[in-house]
């Protein structure tokens, strides 16, 4: 059985065992599935087997062989997780339907790194500064599942998780490039001994990219330190620092997208800087039946960005956080309790220039924007029979947004928000290795600055009241393993009051935000994963999405646009641990719609690669990574404007290339 069908598996299976525990739940656990995968993927299986709904854990091997330069990489087999590329490192991230208005950075997902977000204090968020080949691997929350991250967004939480100097002890070396004149590099060493474990990694990148004006560069760090203060207490410390520089290729008319792909976008040298350094710790204690965590971090950074406009930001982000997790028993009954609440404060410096080639020109917009957001969560597991847990919590939200306007005092404002997203749910596990759940629950998404802040035309930017975005979600869903298959699939119908929808007046000008009415999202996430034979494994991931306006005074019940209504990957892998060979597709039968008129909308397609790694010794193997063998022309993601004519809101395909390199571990 292969290392990534191990893995994927060790996570099913551990999910599935999850309802028939009691309080000795992780011994049962750790016997059944042990034979599966690695201790570390089964640990972090087991943690998330408690939730009773959409979740998936990605381990680092499931995409090694890749060259893993974004999160659309390393979480393209994650049910439920849309990602698209626009170029380079800049992807579209969505979970169900999270952000599908947003044409740039991202919005309606909390990402975190270590459990700590890397999301500005208003909640909006950045993934460049995530380097998939560092993590040991990867959390997926999906909606009101990351309860227990503080995520009250309709998309949920991604948690990036790197290793320790206990999980990955000793020397461990990566080298890779290809076509576009792409090259990177890794290091990194851990060490442990009775007291104190460290871990640490640096990583550099550099690559021309695949369209015109798409060059890029970065250099890394990323490390921790643990140290045992007692049998029952241990605190860690982790830093990470990015430099990163990013030339911006842009969006494409369909014509050029198709038939220039390679085509990218010089005017005004648009581009995307960011220096930050991220500095967390982390204390638990373990207590009688359970557990307590508490801990402080502090996130700053840098972003020169030319674009319509030179934005100047410097930012500072710190926080604290508390939680508890207990098991014990009442009236007989096992019972599980968890409480949290997590604080982040914001400060941003924020300037704007007239764009002159790339540098700053005439000032046009200063403004010290404010930002708090604190999320309290309370949840109560009880299981009344063998294998059914009934849980009942919810999260609050306080956010605070203020703007002080100092190039124009009269367009400052402020925001508060307060709410209550409750959430209920059940898991029922009707076989040892089965595992079926339901839940139900409310989500809250609060605007940002990038939201709170906008252009009209002809005017200049300030505060523009946005409200925020509530829906409730029911998700049904079963996951495990019987013989040769293991499967993980969910549905779901989000009904949406007030969504945050973005869309482009003039190309000239900034994306500017509304508040729709009522919509709807729904759909399937399905993953399966097929063992058919020894040395031939199949996985698979399929997504429905049916996003659409609900009786809308300008839109009827027109479909949202960016997201296409079917999309499936697959990929089978040929060979053992030793040498194998993995072909791969991508395919989506629809295109999906440009405006939210639904006038325009684009052609489905289908892409092929590959990938392949052979072990030339122990702890040593080359890799393969063949993309788009077939030169496929189609457009890969869209920027959502109101009505199409004719504007440059597409990004094609990533063009044909080949990488490849090799990994060391000593």
């Amino acid at each position: 059985m292969t290392l990534y069908f191990r893995a994927r598996g060790a996570s099913l299976c551990a999910i599935a065992c999850a309802l028939s525990a009691v309080p000795a739940f992780a011994d049962e656990a750790d016997q059944r599935i042990i034979v599966t995968a690695s201790p570390i993927i089964e640990e972090a299986a087991a943690k998330v087997a408690r939730t009773p709904g959409g979740v998936d854990v990605i381990a680092a091997e499931d995409y090694q062989d890749k060259l893993a330069v974004s999160l659309r990489d390393a979480l393209s087999f994650s049910p439920g997780v849309y990602t698209q590329p626009r170029f380079g490192q800049e992807v579209r991230i969505s979970i169900r339907g999270s952000g599908i208005s947003r044409g740039y950075h991202m919005r309606g997902l909390t990402l975190l790194q270590d459990g700590i977000p890397i999301n500005s204090a208003d909640d909006n968020g950045d993934f460049q500064e995530l380097d998939p080949q560092v993590f040991q691997h990867i959390e997926v929350y999906r909606g009101a599942n990351a309860l227990r991250f503080g995520g009250s967004t309709l998309g949920g939480a991604i948690n990036a998780v790197t290793p320790t100097g206990q999980s990955a002890p000793g020397i461990d070396m990566r080298i890779d490039g290809g076509y576009f004149d792409t090259v990177r590099g890794k290091l990194a060493y851990g060490y442990a001994d009775d007291r104190a474990d460290a871990w640490a990694a640096i990583t550099a990148d550099r690559s021309d990219g695949d369209r015109d004006h798409g060059r890029r560069k970065a250099l890394r760090f990323n490390g921790n330190v643990g140290f045992r203060l007692s049998d029952t207490v241990e605190t860690r410390f982790y830093a990470s620092v990015q430099s990163i520089r990013q030339k911006l290729s842009g969006a494409l008319t369909e014509a050029d997208a198709l038939d220039h792909p390679a085509k990218g976008n010089f005017t005004g040298d648009q581009a995307r800087n960011i220096d930050s350094i991220r500095l967390q710790n982390r204390t638990t204690v373990q207590i009688d039946g359970g557990r307590i965590a508490f801990g402080a971090f502090y996130n700053a950074k840098e972003l020169y960005h030319p674009i319509y406009q030179v934005i100047d930001q410097n930012s500072e982000d710190r926080g604290v956080f508390a939680s508890l997790d207990w098991a014990g028993d009442f009236a007989g009954m096992p019972v599980e309790m968890a409480l949290g609440t997590q604080a982040r404060f914001g400060r941003t410096i924020a300037k704007q220039f007239v764009n002159n080639s790339g540098k700053r020109a005439a000032p046009t917009a200063y403004a010290i924007q404010k930002a708090q957001t604190i999320n309290s969560y309370g949840e109560l597991r009880v299981a009344p029979v063998a294998d059914l847990w009934l849980i009942a919590g919810g999260l609050y939200t306080h956010g605070a947004r203020k703007i002080d306007n100092r190039f124009l005092p009269e367009r400052s404002g402020k925001a508060d928000f307060d709410t209550i997203a409750p959430k209920f749910g059940l898991l029922y596990a009707p076989a040892s290795t089965v595992q079926v759940y339901a839940n139900y629950s409310r989500s809250v998404e609060l605007p940002g600055f990038g939201e709170l802040s906008q252009t009209p035309l002809g005017g200049a930017p300030g505060f523009t009241p946005v409200g925020a975005q509530k829906a409730w979600t029911a998700e049904i869903g079963t996951r495990g393993r019987i013989g040769i298959a293991a499967w993980d699939i969910s549905l779901y119908r989000a009904t949406l009051k007030g969504e945050m929808l973005q869309f482009l007046l003039d190309p000239d000008f900034p994306p500017f935000t509304f508040n729709a009415d009522r919509t709807r999202h729904q759909g399937i996430e399905a993953g399966l994963d097929l063992t058919l034979a020894s040395w031939a494994t199949l996985r698979q991931m399929y997504q429905y999405s049916d996003f659409r306006f609900r009786r809308d005074a300008t839109y009827g019940d027109n479909r949202l646009p960016v997201v296409p209504r079917h999309f499936y990957r697959a990929e089978l892998r040929l060979g053992t641990d030793r040498a194998s060979i993995s072909p791969s597709v991508e395919w989506a039968p629809q295109g999906a719609w440009v405006d939210y008129a639904n006038t325009k909308k684009v052609d489905g397609y289908a892409m092929l690669n590959l990938s392949a790694q052979a072990q030339v010794r122990d702890g040593v193997t080359l890799f393969l990574d063949a993309r788009n063998l077939t030169q496929k022309r189609a457009i890969g993601d869209i920027s959502a404007v109101v009505q199409y004519m004719g504007q440059a809101s597409f990004y094609p395909l990533e063009r044909r290339a080949f990488y490849g390199g090799v990994r060391a571990r000593f």
